[in-house]
């Protein structure tokens, strides 16, 4: 493709292509020792360019955190809406989950790992990803986990405080076993989401239905 080819591109097409080199930069370099020049390179467009579509090395990289976290927080509000029963929703929003940390890992580490002392701009935009993730994967495990009573009584559902309790757990479990995932390549996206399904499922049922394990001396 010669220049002129490229420079025909629209601009959202151009910026896409960005963003995407840029993300596997940061994630393997981390921000701070990222180049500008090695993102130019793999996205194969000159660093004026680069610095007229998205600007500086710091907006380059709010715009992969946000691209980022918008398409798993769309992942997860699509996934809520499928199933007709509380289950079948966990389950669909756990495999889309998992299977977006496996198939967007350089996202995911972008999102996830860095660190927030990046700058005032950049760790707002990873704290606001962060928070609109973590809000979808509550809700997610709040409106999904449901044991319902006998006829005619109704469905105890988990509280609010519970259900944050068990996204964050799910969120820092999904961080962990990509690592995992990396060591067992044989373990699918989906194998992962059904261990984690009869754990969270399994296990929150028996919660509410009032089973409860306590320490011995506090029984």
């Amino acid at each position: 493709m010669t220049e002129k080819t490229r420079r025909r591109l629209p601009r959202a097409v151009r910026e896409e292509q960005i963003v995407d080199a840029a993300l596997e930069v940061f994630s393997q370099r981390g921000y701070h020792a990222a180049a500008v020049d090695e993102i130019c390179e793999r996205a194969g467009i000159s660093k004026p360019m680069v610095y007229l579509y998205l600007g500086s090395k710091e907006a380059v990289f709010v715009a992969c955190v946000r691209r980022e976290s918008e398409r798993l927080v769309a992942t997860l509000r699509e996934a809520a809406h499928t199933g007709d029963t509380p289950e079948a929703r966990l389950w669909a929003g756990l495999e889309a989950f998992f299977r977006f940390v496996t198939d967007h890992r350089d996202g995911w580490v972008v999102l996830h790992r860095h660190a927030a002392d990046l700058g005032e701009t950049v760790a707002g935009e990873i704290d606001r990803a962060r928070r609109a993730i973590m809000a979808e994967v509550t809700r997610l495990v709040r409106d999904g986990i449901a044991l319902v009573g006998e006829p005619g009584t109704p469905a105890t559902r988990l509280g609010e405080e519970d259900a944050e309790f068990v996204g964050h757990a799910l969120v820092g479990a999904a961080d962990s076993l990509t690592d995992w995932m990396e060591r067992h390549p044989r373990r699918s996206a989906e194998d992962t989401a059904l261990r984690m399904m009869n754990m969270v499922w399994i296990g929150m049922r028996q919660v509410l239905g009032g089973e409860v394990w306590t320490p011995p001396g506090r029984r």
